[in-house]
């Protein structure tokens, strides 16, 4: 058992000898700690701020919009990746280089769904022209190894009725396909 002595002295006395007080210390200290315990516990995390999605941009020709809806969309929608991401964004058609632009995407992708990808990754698909875009998915994807995409998540952002035609061209590579509709 701790114990500690308190000296008092008497107001207007000349040091005279103090009267003597035991105080337990061990009580004390316990009460003082469960109190700094309980308190430390109140503390409440604050909650995470979630921003409000974006939405596609009115104009076709805002890729700076286009291109930060995109990259919304896949923040989003990016459950089980491990690894790393792979966008592919075309801009509207009819821009200076556009189909040269159509072309080198189409053979990156071509090559990419050749090699095959592995497990954790994901490949994200949109353009402002989700028929272009589809088109550019079901070409790429013509003859993919049976499973050579298995535990890859697939994202088409673009049109509903583009989606049956993607989703039916990416299926035999086993991966995991996302719809999300460009709204």
């Amino acid at each position: 058992m701790i114990s500690f002595h308190i000296l008092s002295i008497s107001q207007g006395s000349v040091m005279k000898p103090a009267t003597i007080k035991r105080v337990r210390l061990a009580p004390i200290l316990v009460a003082v700690s469960l109190l700094l315990a309980f308190t430390g516990c109140k503390k409440e995390a604050a909650a995470p701020v979630v921003a409000a999605p974006l939405h596609a941009p009115a104009s076709q020709t805002d890729n700076a919009g286009w291109k930060a809806y995109f990259q919304d969309v896949i923040d989003r929608n990016s459950q089980g990746l491990t690894d790393r991401s792979m966008a592919y964004y075309l801009p509207k058609p009819g821009g200076a280089d556009y189909e040269g632009m159509y072309a080198r995407q189409l053979s990156g992708v071509s090559d990419t769904v050749a090699r095959g990808v592995l497990p954790g990754n994901l490949l994200a698909f949109m353009s402002p022209d989700s028929t272009k875009m589809a088109d550019l998915v079901v070409s790429a994807f013509k003859n993919p190894s049976a499973g050579s995409m298995k535990g890859v998540i697939i994202i088409f952002i673009g049109k509903t009725e583009d989606n049956e035609r993607v989703k039916a061209a990416v299926a035999p590579s086993g991966a995991t396909y996302r719809f999300v509709e460009a709204n």
